[in-house]
């Protein structure tokens, strides 16, 4: 691993990025599915719903956990000349690159309102319950471990921060950066 310089965005804001992108509009989703009677009825459809979110958030909240755990074991400090990303800038690219996906989302979503009301709006506020979650335990980690966790951005292809092409994480002091631990704007 090279030690040149490098631009590195937070693990945590790039995981938290799409959790309000999916928190509500899947709400919305839900709301219009609600109105719709549907195939199976609303009482059918929103029940079946409330539990598809919480599987969902489970399953976002817990997936790739283990790869997390390892890449954050394994950080190495980063170096003098790496470039901290803005917090903005990493939520910026990561709803840039995803916001047709986003929109077929919330369309596919309100669509099958007509077979299951509200349950597709509960699924896409689950992911982005999930998302949260996930965000909040990586936070969490950082507190504990008293450190900032970065990856590359060439690495992080697509805003995944643990995907294939992650080789590892690099670090920086709690007070890096203007996002605080778990992701969130840092408070002045």
């Amino acid at each position: 691993m090279g030690r040149g310089a490098q631009s590195l965005a937070r693990v945590a804001v790039i995981v938290r990025a799409g959790a309000a992108l999916l928190w509500w509009p899947g709400l919305l989703a839900a709301a219009i599915g609600a109105l719709v009677p549907g195939l199976t009825g609303r009482r059918i459809g929103l029940l079946s719903g409330a539990a598809l979110f919480l599987i969902t958030a489970a399953v976002v909240a817990l997936a790739r956990g283990r790869r997390y755990a390892e890449l954050a074991g394994g950080a190495t400090r980063a170096g003098r000349s790496d470039f901290l990303q803005d917090r903005a800038v990493t939520v910026r690219n990561w709803r840039r690159g995803r916001r047709w996906w986003l929109l077929g989302a919330f369309l596919a979503a309100v669509a099958s309102a007509f077979v299951l009301p509200g349950a597709g709006g509960m699924v896409l506020a689950g992911a982005g319950a999930g998302l949260w979650l996930k965000a909040v335990r990586i936070g969490r980690r950082e507190q504990r471990d008293d450190a900032l966790y970065w990856v590359r951005t060439d690495w992080a292809e697509r805003g995944r921060p643990a995907g294939r092409r992650v080789e590892g994480y690099r670090t920086t002091g709690p007070m890096a950066g203007d996002a605080a631990p778990g992701g969130a704007r840092r408070r002045r």
